[in-house]
């Protein structure tokens, strides 16, 4: 019912574009599709520990309000790290998104320093990490 609705308010120009970037990735889930620029915002379900083989990563599990759960990695060698980060906080973002079974994962949220791809975002407590 929720997927209804969601689809008809994008259909109708009536959804914001968090609603509408929700309904992408679960699209995107569905069909395997990665190389995405999504924005969105879900709930942290869970911190997990740094990824700190090559370029470091702040890596934290989010639900999304269809359910659907997504792995960000925030490379922290390029872009601050979300101080205090818990379960429960919401988090926005703003990147990339790459097909995987356990839901996806959304990496380049941070900027380019090379200028060559878009620059992401995550935005916690009002704060924007970029």
């Amino acid at each position: 019912m929720k997927y209804c609705l969601a689809l008809l308010l994008v259909l109708f120009g009536l959804s914001t574009p968090v609603l509408a970037d929700d309904v992408r990735l679960q699209q995107a889930f569905a069909t395997q599709q990665s190389d995405l620029q999504i924005q969105g915002s879900g709930m942290v379900l869970k911190v997990l520990k740094d990824d700190t083989k090559g370029s470091k990563h702040q890596r934290f599990i989010l639900k999304l309000d269809s359910g659907q759960t997504l792995l960000v990695a925030h490379n922290i060698d390029l872009a601050p790290r979300i101080p205090n980060l818990k379960v429960g906080d919401t988090v926005e973002f703003y990147g990339e998104y790459e097909w995987n079974k356990k839901g996806g994962v959304m990496h380049w949220t941070h900027h380019d320093p090379r200028g060559r791809h878009a620059n992401g975002w995550l935005k916690h407590n009002g704060q924007m990490y970029q």
